[in-house]
C-alpha cells in the first residue's frame, strides 16, 4: 500500500522524510504564505494609481479592497475541511494554481469589474493556501518540540509578510505600473508548485465522514455576512441598518452552523476543540494579536505618509521595525516556553504588545517617529506570542482535526484583523471628525461637498486643501493635528483591550501547559 492510500493514519507519509526534507518542505509552505500576506498589504500603495488608472465609482473600489476578505473569511472552514477529505497537499497546490492564473488575469483588466474578479479568485486562492500551510505543518512535524519551532517560523514569516508588503508594492510602483503588484504572484506561485510537488508529502483524514453541504452553505454565508457587517459599520457607524442587519444575519447563520456541528458524529467544523481551555486561549491570543497589527500597520502607515509627508517606499521602510522584532523573536518564542513556561511566554507577549500601545498614548507632543518606532518594536516583539498560540492549537489538536484547528486559527487572524481596524480605526477616525468641524473647513474655503469628504479621511483632507492658500495650509495643519490625536487615542484604547487579552488568556492557559509535548 503506498504512503499517500486515504487508509493511512494522517502524516503517516511524514514519518518516511528526512529532518533536511521536513524543513525544506516548511521553507514551500512558509514561502506561500509570506507571497499570500503579502499582497494583502501590497494593495494598499497600489490603490491609488489603480483608481487613477481604471476610474472606478465608489462603491467598485470599496469592491476592489473588501471581496478578498469576504471570500477568503467564506472560505476558511469549507476548504480547510476539504483538505483533510480531498488532501492537504493537494488542496495547496490548487490553491497555487489559482492564486498565480487569477494573478496573471491582471493584464486583460481594462476596468474595475475585472479587478473586482481578480480580488475574488485571490481570495479562493487564499483560502485554500492559508489554512493548508497550517495544517500541513502538523502533518509534516509529528514531533511536538519540533513542531513548536516550525510554527515559531511560520509565525514570523507571517508577520513579516504585512510589513513587507507596503515596501514592495512601492518598490515596483517605482518602476511598473499597477498591474505588477499582482504579476510579481506570478512567479512566486509557478515556484511554490514546483518545490510544493516535489517535497510536500500527502495528508489527509482517513475517516472524514460525510460532507454537510448545509453546514458549508451556513459557514460561507454566515463568515462572509459578519466580515461584512463589521467593515460596514466601520465606515457608516453602529446605527447604520444595512450593517445591523448583516450582523443580525450572521449571528443567526452561525449559531445554526455551530449547533449543526456539535450534533453531527462527522462535523463540517469541530467546534468541540473550544471544550480545552487552553485551545480557545490560544484561539483569543491569536485574535488579539493580529487585532493589534492589523489597526497598527494600517494607521502608522496613514500617519507617515499623509503627516510626515513620506512616499510609500519610505513608509514601508519606516515600518520595518514591527517586522524585524517579529522575526527575531518569534522563533525565539517556543524555546523560552521551554524554559518558562508557555502561558508566560503567551501572556508576556500580549502585554509587550500592550506596552508598545502605552508608548503611543504616552508619547510627548508632538509625536515623532521615534515614538512610533519603539511603539512598532514592542508591538512585533509581542507577536512572538502568536507562535506558541499557533503552537498550543496544532500541538493540542489530534492530525486528523488539523484542518479544523487551522480553519479556526485562520478565522481569528481574519476576524482579529477585521475588528482592530474597525474597533481602533473607528475610535480614531471619530476623534478627527470631532477636531476637525465643518465650521473650521467652511472657513478655509471648503464647499458643503468637499467638508464632507474632508471629514471622511485625512487623504481627502489634504486634496480638497491643497489650493486654498494661506487658510487651507491652517486647515490642513489642523486636521493633520487632528489625526494624530486619534493616532495617540488610539494607543489609550490598545492598552486597554490588550490588557484585557492578558488577563482573559492567562485565566484559560494552565501553567504547566508544555507545547513541546501532544499529540
Amino acid at each position: 500500500m503506498s504512503a499517500t492510500h486515504t487508509e493511512q493514519p494522517p502524516g503517516a507519509t511524514a514519518d518516511h522524510l528526512s529532518a533536511g526534507r521536513r524543513w525544506a518542505a516548511l521553507g514551500v509552505l512558509a514561502a506561500s504564505l509570506l507571497v499570500v500576506v503579502m499582497d494583502m498589504t501590497i494593495l494598499n500603495v497600489a490603490l491609488p494609481e489603480m483608481a487613477a488608472a481604471l476610474s472606478p465609482t465608489a462603491a467598485q473600489q470599496l469592491w476592489i479592497v473588501d471581496i478578498y476578505a469576504l471570500v477568503l473569511a467564506g472560505l476558511l472552514v469549507t476548504m480547510s475541511t476539504l483538505g483533510d477529505r480531498w488532501g492537504r497537499r493537494r488542496m495547496l497546490l490548487t490553491g497555487f494554481t489559482i492564486f498565480g492564473a487569477a494573478s496573471l488575469m491582471i493584464v486583460v483588466a481594462e476596468g474595475a469589474p475585472v479587478v473586482i474578479a481578480v480580488r475574488a479568485l485571490l481570495g479562493v486562492g487564499g483560502a485554500m493556501i492559508m489554512p493548508a500551510t497550517l495544517s500541513m505543518i502538523r502533518s509534516l512535524f509529528t514531533d511536538p518540540g519540533e513542531r513548536a519551532r516550525a510554527l515559531g517560523i511560520w509565525a514570523a514569516v507571517a508577520s513579516l509578510g504585512a510589513a513587507v508588503g507596503p515596501i514592495v508594492g512601492g518598490l515596483l510602483l517605482e518602476h511598473f505600473s499597477w498591474h505588477a503588484a499582482f504579476l510579481v504572484n506570478v512567479p512566486l506561485m509557478a515556484a511554490a508548485l514546483v518545490a510544493g510537488v516535489l517535497l510536500l508529502p500527502e495528508a489527509r483524514n482517513p475517516r472524514p465522514g460525510r460532507w454537510d453541504a448545509l453546514a458549508t452553505g451556513l459557514s460561507i454565508a454566515g463568515m462572509a455576512a459578519l466580515i461584512w457587517g463589521i467593515k460596514r459599520i466601520a465606515k457608516e457607524g453602529l446605527t447604520d441598518p444595512l450593517a445591523l442587519g448583516a450582523l443580525f444575519a450572521a449571528l443567526a447563520l452561525l449559531v445554526w452552523f455551530v449547533g449543526r456541528c456539535l450534533n453531527s458524529e462527522s462535523p463540517l467544523l469541530r467546534v468541540r476543540l473550544f471544550a480545552v481551555p487552553s485551545f480557545t486561549a490560544g484561539v483569543l491570543a491569536a485574535l488579539f494579536i493580529t487585532l493589534a497589527m492589523g489597526s497598527a500597520l494600517l494607521l502608522a502607515a496613514q500617519w507617515l505618509q499623509l503627516v510626515q509627508g513620506l512616499s510609500p517606499l519610505q513608509a514601508g521602510i519606516r515600518l520595518l521595525p514591527m517586522a524585524i522584532a517579529a522575526a527575531a523573536v518569534s522563533p525565539l518564542a517556543p524555546i523560552l516556553a521551554q524554559r518558562i513556561g508557555a502561558r508566560t511566554v503567551l501572556v508576556g507577549g500580549l502585554a509587550l504588545a500592550g506596552a508598545g500601545f502605552g508608548v503611543l498614548a504616552l508619547a510627548p507632543e508632538p509625536l515623532t517617529y521615534g515614538s512610533v518606532a519603539a511603539f512598532m518594536t514592542l508591538l512585533g516583539a509581542g507577536m512572538g506570542s502568536l507562535a506558541i498560540a499557533s503552537a498550543i492549537i496544532m500541538s493540542g489538536t489530534p492530525a486528523e482535526h488539523a484542518g479544523s484547528a487551522a480553519a479556526i486559527e485562520e478565522t481569528a487572524y481574519e476576524l482579529g484583523s477585521v475588528l482592530g481596524i474597525a474597533t481602533l480605526g473607528s475610535a480614531a477616525a471619530a476623534l478627527y471628525r470631532a477636531e476637525l468641524p465643518a465650521s473650521d473647513l467652511t472657513a478655509a474655503g471648503l464647499s458643503p461637498a468637499q467638508v464632507t469628504a474632508a471629514q471622511d479621511s485625512l487623504g481627502s483632507a489634504l486634496h480638497v486643501l491643497s489650493d486654498l492658500g494661506e487658510a487651507g495650509a491652517a486647515a490642513v495643519a489642523q486636521a493633520q493635528t487632528a489625526f494624530t490625536n486619534g493616532f495617540a487615542l488610539v494607543g489609550a484604547i490598545g492598552v486597554a483591550i490588550m490588557l484585557t487579552s492578558v488577563v482573559v488568556v492567562f485565566a484559560l492557559t494552565p501553567k504547566d501547559l508544555d507545547v513541546t509535548k501532544g499529540h
